[in-house]
């Protein structure tokens, strides 16, 4: 039964997933973001006053100018009025600003809030760090934001995806397993794209070029991979290993967005809810260890609520890399049919500051599309 204290959502959307130095790269993060926003205003039918604070996550802020939330706002026509926050917590961000969000509305400090994340990592710039202060003798060195702010470690310098690939050798994780997953995923987007399942999630974006304006409805990568050579590609961090381009997400472009409320105050403003939000946890591993961290984060929420896997319908479970989604699926004995019913991160893509926002839209979708009633989201 519903509670008019229930937080619900009132809108999810999300843009698009563009490629690197795709069609989506001619835009900056905040104007992805304000796509997807402006989108999910709409259909929550509410006006952008209504909405008490935005909080919307970002990993790789260089270049993008002061205060990304803010900007993604203004564009999308919400008053100034409105607190922004823009947050960090890699891969995390856009779902943490949901979980902030939740309990924001639940402590009584705002009615409406806006949650989401954005990245464009095809614009995320180099970065001379001492320039500042000069280079004085010998070579200097140009970093990578994307790479230093985003995907390598900051104790040991190492990409997530040696990481990754140290634990599906650990695991024991082969090469044919990661890419029947990875095949699947893309069977799945493509599928679903066809279908039309993603449209009610979908906001898409206008994009301006010499020959004029051309509208980007759907994600850019399911239907540039090829099938057959997915088995051939070669190992992307060890000699042979067993984690390559396919069975790893892409580096994408993209935004998303989602409206959160209580009952009480969605009935006040004639707003139709989505879904309710029942509860949300958090669980850390060491960083060389993240892979693992959504069985405990998973496990601890089934937990809290009462529930078992089997009381779950569906879950999304982000594809950073598919041996990430295995060990959730092995180690919670989660069924493949439960999981990523429309594809994930290693078909569509991962831009990093909104994956955690997206998976949460493209949940909420699939179990109104598919008349499912439970739904857990985890990265």
């Amino acid at each position: 039964m519903s509670s008019p204290t229930d937080i619900v959502f009132l809108a999810a959307t999300r843009t698009p997933m563009g490629g690197m130095l795709g069609g989506l790269a001619g835009l900056t993060a905040p104007e992805l973001a304000a796509a997807a926003i402006r989108a999910a205003i709409e259909r929550s039918g509410i006006e952008a006053s209504a909405i008490d604070e935005g909080i919307m996550g970002c990993v790789l802020p260089g270049g993008v100018k002061q205060g990304p939330a803010r900007q993604a706002m203004r564009q999308a026509g919400i008053p100034d009025a409105s607190g922004a926050t823009t947050i960090n917590k890699l891969c995390g961000s856009g779902m943490k600003a949901a979980m902030l969000a939740h309990d924001l509305i639940r402590a009584g400090s705002g009615e409406v809030i806006l949650a989401g994340g954005m990245e464009s990592m095809s614009n995320a710039p180099h970065v001379l760090t001492k320039a500042r202060v000069g280079y004085r003798l010998g070579h200097g060195e140009l970093k990578d934001h994307m790479f230093l702010d985003g995907l390598e470690d900051a104790e040991t310098g190492k990409l997530m995806g040696v990481f990754a690939q140290d634990i599906a050798d650990a695991r024991g994780y082969t090469r044919e397993r990661l890419d029947d997953f990875a095949i699947a995923s893309l069977e799945r987007a493509m599928a679903a794209t066809e279908a039309g399942h993603l449209n009610a999630e979908m906001a898409p974006v206008t994009v301006t070029h010499r020959k004029g304006e051309s509208v980007i409805e759907h994600d850019e990568q399911p239907f540039q991979a090829r099938l057959d050579k997915i088995r051939e590609l070669r190992p992307a961090f060890a000699k042979d290993g067993t984690i390559t381009a396919a069975n790893a997400s892409s580096i994408s472009d993209g935004a998303s967005a989602l409206i959160l409320s209580s009952a009480a105050a969605a009935d006040k403003l004639g707003a139709k809810p989505l879904a309710r939000m029942l509860g949300h946890s958090t669980h850390s591993q060491h960083p060389s260890e993240f892979t693992i961290a959504p069985v405990g984060a998973i496990d601890k929420l089934l937990k809290k609520l009462g529930w078992s896997v089997a009381d779950v319908d569906l879950f999304e479970i982000n594809e950073a890399f598919a041996v990430v989604t295995l060990l959730a699926m092995d180690g919670l004995n989660i069924p493949h049919s439960k999981v990523n019913v429309y594809g994930g991160a290693c078909a569509q893509g991962h831009p990093i500051g909104s994956t955690g926002s997206r998976i949460i839209a493209t949940l909420i979708h699939a179990l109104r599309t598919q008349g499912k009633k439970r739904g857990i989201a985890s990265l």
